[in-house]
């Protein structure tokens, strides 16, 4: 007699499984873009109704996923989009990519985990595989998920699968996608994991299996953790040579000359995106739960949050070495993505610092040609042109965002002041121009 896992095996090789993909964002929507590639007919489900209809109107809302890799599937009904969770019930494997933000407190907030897990368990049935993507502590697949799973009285590894994908998104990055980035799986039994090597083998390049969900989930933090660390290490380097009157970005070429024993970060306004900012405290607040103090992780923390500030003494230097002040300038910020040639704001330090400079009383404007508008704490901010009249009626610019389709150019030539924050004018002498 057929097992669930042989079961679900031979519907996973024959294309016969339905994948379903819970939280279509930056993450689930080109997942779900790759299953359909595949020859799966994949269900998206995201409680957005704004997201559903722009989709199911054959559009798309994340850059790296093209209207034209998801409108086909869906008007040849290749592909599903609902708000509606009993979908699931026709679901053969899940997966689930929905946020875990961090509290004020800087505590995990895994409640969006927890009610897609209730969601999935209200629809449960044997031959299921679960497979949980959102960045999380350690633990948290096991302790969280499979209990609220198991409750339905069915037993994992033999009658429902479950395991731990960390998500590796790089959004904009046109080299590294969803597709071609190593995909790390491990499964609570070897079962689990060897069904969620199978699903992914079907639609990625390479899937690279651990012994268990929690290596699955430390290894992401790790990752991130890892450029947390390197980042602040580095910006503290600005900070010192700041300081010393050296220049930190030459000191960095040089360095990266080496070709061994050293990688090259960069200093910077301050962490953006969903994963380096939170997730090393994912991991802190775990390892203070386990009785242990990630000291390097929070004063790592506690460096990069401090960019925006430095940023704006920046500001106050270069403005009063003028004569001017901050309350009152006129004040254009470049960029307001987190990071070059996306649209994503996601704990965007250009948005620190745009509170920052507001709150010493500065008239700020901002040019982003990823980000039309946005809102910020109630107030509605639209992107302006970036002219020339633009730049020279501005008392000072601070580059918070490297975009590429940017004239620098026309910067130098027609800005008084310039703050760079991204080394964005590398190759332009001129002493209006102050790097952090």
């Amino acid at each position: 007699m057929e097992s669930q896992a042989e079961r679900l095996e031979r519907k996973i090789a024959s294309r016969e499984a339905r994948p379903a993909v819970v939280g279509l964002g930056y993450v689930g929507l080109p997942l779900l873009a790759e299953l359909g590639r595949a020859g799966f007919r994949p269900i998206g489900i995201d409680l957005n109704r704004k997201k559903i209809q722009a989709l199911q109107a054959g559009e798309t809302y994340v850059l790296d996923v093209p209207a034209e890799a998801i409108a086909p599937l869906i008007a040849d009904g290749r592909m599903q989009v609902t708000d509606d969770f009993d979908i699931l019930r026709e679901a053969d494997t899940i997966d689930i990519c929905v946020p875990t933000p961090l509290r004020k407190t800087r505590d995990p907030d895994v409640s969006y985990i927890v009610a897609a897990t209730e969601a999935i368990a209200m629809r449960m049935a044997p031959g299921k595989l679960v497979i949980l993507e959102s960045t999380t502590y350690p633990g948290t697949t096991e302790e969280l998920v499979l209990p609220r799973l198991a409750a339905t009285g069915l037993t994992v590894g033999e009658d429902f699968f479950l395991a731990f994908s960390p998500e590796r998104v790089d959004p904009g990055n046109a080299q590294y996608t969803t597709r071609t980035i190593p995909k790390v799986v491990g499964g609570v039994t070897a079962a689990c994991t060897a069904l969620a090597a199978s699903l992914y083998r079907t639609t990625l390049e390479q899937v690279v299996p651990v012994s268990s969900t929690r290596v699955a989930e430390m290894v992401k933090l790790l990752e991130n953790t890892f450029r947390s660390v390197n980042i602040a290490l580095v910006n503290e380097l600005a900070l010192m040579s700041d300081r010393m009157g050296i220049d930190v970005w030459e000191v960095i070429e040089a360095a990266a000359t080496k070709p061994f024993g050293f990688m090259a970060f960069y200093p910077g306004p301050g962490l953006g995106g969903h994963c380096i900012p939170i997730d090393p405290f994912y991991l802190a607040w775990k390892a203070r739960k386990s009785g242990f103090e990630a000291r390097m992780i929070e004063l790592a923390g506690q460096i990069n949050s401090s960019m925006p500030e430095y940023v704006l003494n920046k500001v106050r230097r270069a403005l009063g070495a003028v004569g001017k002040a901050v309350r009152g300038a006129q004040v254009l910020l470049l960029g307001v993505a987190y990071k070059a040639d996306i649209d994503d704001l996601r704990e965007s330090p250009a948005l620190d610092i745009l509170k920052l400079l507001v709150e010493e009383g500065a008239e700020v404007a901002y040019h982003d040609p990823f980000v039309a508008e946005f809102e910020l704490e109630g107030v509605s901010w639209q992107s302006v042109p970036l002219s020339a009249e633009r730049l020279t009626a501005s008392d000072i610019v601070v580059i918070t965002t490297n975009h590429r389709d940017v004239d620098y150019g026309l910067v130098v030539k027609s800005a008084p002041r310039i703050v760079d924050t991204r080394n964005a004018l590398k190759g332009y002498a001129d002493p209006k121009i102050t790097l952090i």
